[in-house]
């Protein structure tokens, strides 16, 4: 989370990934650093998942990613 608020302040486009599982959290964070930052969340648990599963929720996430990227 640092490192994306430190790049959104210095115009870099960043976008903070995690599970579901943490959004709580990244908000909190995001919200102590005083800079909301663009964040994608993905399903939980991601430990222990095969390189296929790994590669469906990148997918899945991918659109959502690139939105945040690209948004003014």
């Amino acid at each position: 989370m640092h490192d994306i608020v430190d790049l959104e302040s210095r115009g870099i486009p960043g976008v903070f990934v995690a599970t579901v599982q943490f959004e709580d959290g990244a908000v909190a964070q995001a919200r102590a650093l005083g800079a909301p930052a663009a964040a994608v969340y993905t399903e939980h648990p991601i430990q222990d998942r095969t390189d296929d599963e790994m590669l469906g929720i990148a997918n899945a996430a991918f659109d959502a990613l690139v939105a945040r990227l690209t948004q003014n």
